[in-house]
C-alpha cells in the first residue's frame, strides 16, 4: 500500500510516496537525502514537537506559551497536551525554564517559550 507525504524538512515541500517492501520502506519523490530520511522516520516512528500554553498568575498575559524541547512520539501528543490542563505556574518565568518535565517517560520536557 502506498502512502503520500509532504516533506517538511525544508521549504521545498517535496511530495513523497512511501511504499513498504520486503526490505523496508521505499521512499520516492524526495529532492534531497534528508527527504528520504524524513519519509522513513515518518513511516516507522512519527514524532512531533508540540506547542501549547499554560495558565500563569502574575504575568503580563493569562497564558504562557510552551513547547517541547524535543520531538515526542506522535502517540503521546494528546496525552501530553491534556497534562498541560492541570498546570498553573506563577510569574516570573524565563524562556527555557522547564514547565513540565519528562513527558511520558521520554525525557522530553515542556519548556517556556518566552520570559514572563
Amino acid at each position: 500500500m502506498k502512502q503520500q507525504l509532504i516533506c517538511i524538512v525544508c521549504p521545498k515541500g517535496c511530495h513523497l510516496t512511501a511504499e513498504q517492501t520486503a526490505e523496508g520502506w521505499q521512499i520516492t519523490g524526495f529532492g534531497c537525502p534528508r527527504g528520504q530520511q524524513y519519509g522513513i522516520a515518518e513511516m516507522t516512528n512519527p514524532t512531533r514537537v508540540v506547542t501549547s500554553t499554560v495558565r500563569i498568575t502574575g504575568g503580563v498575559h493569562p497564558r504562557l506559551p510552551v513547547k517541547t524541547d524535543g520531538p515526542l512520539p506522535r502517540s503521546l501528543v494528546r496525552e501530553a497536551v491534556r497534562m498541560l490542563d492541570a498546570v498553573e505556574i506563577s510569574s516570573p518565568v524565563c524562556c527555557g525554564d522547564v514547565i513540565l518535565p519528562d513527558i511520558g517517560g521520554t525525557g522530553v520536557n515542556f519548556v517556556a517559550s518566552r520570559d514572563m
